[in-house]
């Protein structure tokens, strides 16, 4: 089994850390700068940043707030919102990211993920899905959520990787924030697919979901979650020892 990573998610409204429930509802939770510092020292194994509505309201990400995260954190940070350019993958790689995040841009211009992908390699170019089932067909939804694509999700991910992504976050709007598990149906479609990592998002309730994760998919490489870490419901220390106790090989 390869080497499994638990990875928390900052998603950053007007400069603040939010959590809703299925994309909607938003409500504050902390200072991202003093999470992200939190996450590494705690043992998360790679930082996600999402400026969430940076493609909604059509402007540039906030690199002020990023900088200041990337400079007090020691872990991979994966960074995106208002990626529809390669100047803006420069933009957010120069504040401190690793890798960078594109969706809806990509949607836009399907050309960005090979344009990014030729000059900063596949490992930096990551393809966030926001996917969502509308009549029996995984669908891929844009504008944080807002806007269904008509794309069929399995297909553009498959795409996607062809095109040059070296990683995949799917986002299930279904199980987003609900807390009852990852959405193991769709994860598995999109596993079937491609031969990159694999991040599930969206679902995590308990310990239990992620040992569930990596024992029914063990193709994916990592698990997302945000409000169950925010909150303190699951401890990534206590979440990583149980992992191993279970015989889920970790990264560390």
């Amino acid at each position: 089994m390869i080497t499994k990573r638990i990875i928390p998610c900052l998603d950053v409204k007007d400069g603040r850390v939010v959590k809703g429930v299925n994309f909607a509802g938003l409500s504050d939770v902390s200072d991202p700068v003093e999470l992200g510092r939190f996450y590494s020292d705690c043992g998360a194994d790679e930082l996600v940043f999402y400026d969430i509505t940076a493609s909604a309201e059509g402007r540039a990400l906030f690199t002020d707030i990023l900088t200041r995260v990337a400079s007090t954190i020691f872990i991979p940070l994966t960074v995106g919102g208002g990626i529809y350019t390669v100047d803006d993958f420069d933009r957010v790689l120069k504040c401190g990211a690793d890798k960078v995040s594109v969706n809806s841009g990509a949607i836009r211009d399907p050309a960005l993920i090979s344009a990014a992908a030729k000059r900063y390699g596949d490992q930096c170019v990551v393809l966030s899905v926001d996917a969502k089932r509308v009549d029996g067909q995984f669908r891929v939804f844009a504008k944080g959520g807002r806007e269904d694509t008509g794309l069929d999700a399995i297909e553009w991910i498959r795409r996607g990787v062809q095109n040059g992504a070296g990683e995949i976050v799917l986002n299930s709007i279904d199980t987003d924030g609900v807390k009852k598990g990852f959405d193991l149906e769709m994860l598995k479609a999109v596993c079937d697919v491609v031969d990159v990592p694999v991040i599930a998002s969206g679902g995590a309730g308990c310990i239990e979901d992620f040992v569930t994760l990596f024992q029914t998919l063990p193709k994916v490489d990592a698990g997302l979650a945000a409000s169950i870490f925010h909150f303190g419901q699951v401890k990534i220390p206590q979440l990583k020892r149980e992992l191993a106790r279970q015989g889920i090989t970790m990264r560390r």
